[in-house]
């Protein structure tokens, strides 16, 4: 059962490492300097929150949401989402890697310019996410709803993308070199390169 919303609220420089959460929900609060490493989230909400040089690091989230979120220079070192919501919130200038997502929607999320070698999306959708200028080299983004994601200036480079949706992805814009594909992926690319596969 989901506690009372804790609005409001400023969070400063606690410490709250190994913690369990459980149906916690939080709207509209901040969160400076807190120490979330090694917490186990299950089932609470932030909504609308704001997280500043925050510690995600080997932390565990499970059916969590993060609706409208902002993290500013957050660590998710060794970070697990299963099956979460994250629609809407930005990450800036976070350090995101080795990051492990199963599932949920990530939708209008944006990690533009991050740093997402690596990483770890299988079963998520991530539709309209911005991913401009990220480095997802050697990342997995498996059965992953990209559909109208915004990919300008992404390196996939060995990157496993099998599964994916690609239609928003235009290869003079994307760098995919030794990025793994399917059949019909292969003919979508073909496709936006202007050529007619019979």
């Amino acid at each position: 059962m989901t506690e009372t919303v804790i609005e409001g609220e400023k969070f400063n420089g606690e410490d709250w490492y190994g913690e369990e959460f459980d149906g916690r929900a939080y709207s509209k609060c901040s969160f400076q300097e807190v120490d979330l490493t090694e917490v186990v989230n299950r089932g609470s909400t932030f909504q609308e929150c704001a997280f500043g040089n925050v510690k995600f690091n080997a932390s565990k989230h499970a059916s969590a949401a993060f609706i409208g979120c902002t993290f500013l220079r957050c660590n998710f070192f060794d970070a697990e989402f299963d099956g979460c919501k994250l629609v809407g919130s930005t990450f800036k200038e976070c350090t995101v890697r080795p990051l492990r997502v199963s599932g949920g929607d990530w939708s209008f999320v944006s990690l533009s310019g991050l740093d997402l070698r690596n990483a770890r999306f299988h079963r998520v959708r991530m539709r309209e996410a911005d991913l401009s200028g990220a480095n997802c080299e050697k990342s997995e983004f498996v059965n992953v709803d990209l559909s109208a994601a915004q990919v300008r200036g992404v390196k996939f480079g060995q990157a496993d993308l099998r599964g994916s949706d690609l239609s928003a992805f235009n290869p003079y814009e994307v760098e995919l070199k030794g990025a793994i594909i399917g059949v019909e992926q292969a003919m979508t690319i073909a496709q936006a390169l202007g050529l007619e596969v019979r």
